[in-house]
């Protein structure tokens, strides 16, 4: 029996996928709904006043949400053989700071910091940059001495740090440990934080939940002037790296080891004969993937165009709805879809109860009712994706997205530091503009892009673990 929890890669996955798609799309020529709500078109600039979500507002959290689905699966196998706290902390500590040299590595070779306007040097250093992060990051699958393994990444670090501090930048810009991609810094303070949080609460959820409730109380305190919790908040004894203001997205994350506990539970239950789509759960799992769909886009479509009072009364009924389908008693995946409905529905629930606090649900700056919502709707997601993945088994349709999720840096990095710098030494970026005429060519251009994307994280994860980057658990 596979012991791997597809729908969790799909839902990476789709959050890979869906923030290399919203980066790609000419958005210039689309309505406001396919950028962040926060940035309206057609000027697309910050205006943090307005309220809302869209699809674009999904991408990051439904990513976070993946990381910490993982921790049951990384953390918590490896304290299952045994595995000391100490170690545990170690690993986290280590993982968090690999990640932070990841996002300042990468921001500072994107082409357009490189040169300006780019150039042949700035599209070759982007690619140099790219094929840097192999070495560096991938479990090598070569028989060779441990000392061998440690040497090709020191080599690759010492490679890196070297074409960091000798490389010109557009601008006069210089390299600086400050200029990193928030992104990724941000998954590397999850990494750290998240982690170690799970470490020592992985036997007792209660616990977990009342430490985001003592860090919501910091943050809130954290307004009044002069206090200690303004004091905490304000402190950082490496600003290039941490902020006490980043741990906000454990609210997320924390929520997201929940779901992540869910599956551990299901898979460790379920038979070895467990049949796909059993007919006794096919009517209930037909009428979930409408309703988690429905749940989702109503949600979105309500937040974004300020419906606030339909959209409260509708997912109470969609809600109910849903409680109504689980009536009778459940057990095996039926049960694990259970325990994800109820958690979304509250968490769904109890951020729609905090939208007017903070002026509106907002991604920046992200807002309680964000969290809340958004961490809901991944519960949902990750319902659907069950479904599809591990019930229904539609292996040949979602396989795009496991693979993406089973490599997600690689997706991440590989359009802006392989694909259209390639394009650009090819001379084919110049049939971009073609994408520039109307919102349904605007679209294609991402879907392009997107799909070479993906097409490329595909083919590097099937060759031979040469093209896995070890980074994301």
């Amino acid at each position: 029996m596979n012991n791997r929890a597809y729908a969790l890669d799909a839902l990476r996955g789709y959050a890979i996928i869906t923030m290399v798609l919203s980066a790609t799309i000419v958005t210039q020529v689309l309505p406001g709904w396919m950028s962040h709500a926060q940035t309206p078109p057609p000027d697309h600039i910050f205006n943090p006043s307005l309220p809302g979500i869209t699809w674009v507002d999904l991408v990051f959290p439904f990513f976070l949400f993946a990381m910490g689905a993982a921790f049951p699966f990384s953390i918590g196998k490896r304290a299952e053989k045994g595995d000391s706290k100490l170690k545990l902390v170690y690993e986290a500590v280590k993982r968090g700071v690999q990640l932070t040299f990841f996002a300042i590595f990468i921001q500072h070779f994107y082409p357009y910091v490189l040169s300006s306007p780019q150039d042949i040097r700035a599209w070759l250093l982007a690619i140099l940059c790219f094929a840097v992060l192999f070495p560096m990051f991938m479990r090598i699958p070569l028989k060779m001495p441990d000392w061998a393994h440690t040497g090709i990444k020191i080599a690759a670090y010492g490679i890196a740090v070297i074409m960091m501090l000798t490389t010109s930048y557009a601008d006069g810009r210089t390299f600086s440990l400050y200029f990193s991609n928030i992104i990724i810094l941000l998954l590397a303070n999850m990494a750290i934080f998240g982690s170690v949080l799970y470490i020592f609460t992985m036997h007792n959820r209660w616990l977990r939940l009342g430490v985001l409730l003592l860090l919501m109380a910091v943050i809130l305190g954290s307004t009044v002037e002069g206090s200690w919790t303004q004091v905490v908040f304000n402190y950082t004894p490496f600003p290039w790296m941490y902020r006490f203001d980043y741990l906000k997205y454990l609210f997320i994350v924390i929520p997201g080891s929940i779901a992540g506990e869910y599956l551990m539970e299901w898979m460790k239950g379920r038979k070895d004969t467990e049949q796909p789509a059993s007919p006794q759960y096919r009517k209930i799992g037909i009428a979930l993937l409408i309703l988690t769909m429905v749940i989702i886009v109503f949600n979105l479509y309500g937040l974004y165009t300020r419906m606030l009072a339909v959209n409260l009364l509708a997912t109470l009924v969609l809600l109910l709805i849903g409680k109504f389908i689980f009536l009778r008693p459940a057990e095996g995946i039926a049960l694990l879809w259970k325990k994800l409905f109820n958690a979304g529905a509250y968490l769904l629930l109890l951020g729609l109860c905090f939208e007017p606090f903070q002026e509106g649900i907002k991604k920046d700056p992200a807002t309680f009712s964000y969290f809340f919502v958004t961490s809901g709707l991944a519960f949902l997601a990750l319902l659907f994706l069950s479904l599809v993945c591990d019930y229904f088994r539609c292996v040949r349709s979602s396989r795009f997205l496991v693979m993406s999720g089973q490599n997600p840096m690689i997706a991440y990095v590989v359009s802006d530091l392989f694909i259209m710098p390639l394009a650009n030494i090819l001379g084919l970026v110049s049939l971009l503009s073609y994408f520039q005429q109307n919102a349904w060519l605007g679209f294609l251009q991402g879907v392009i892009i997107t799909s070479l994307a993906v097409l490329v994280t595909m083919f590097l994860l099937r060759s031979s673990g040469f093209g896995e980057l070890d980074i994301i658990q």
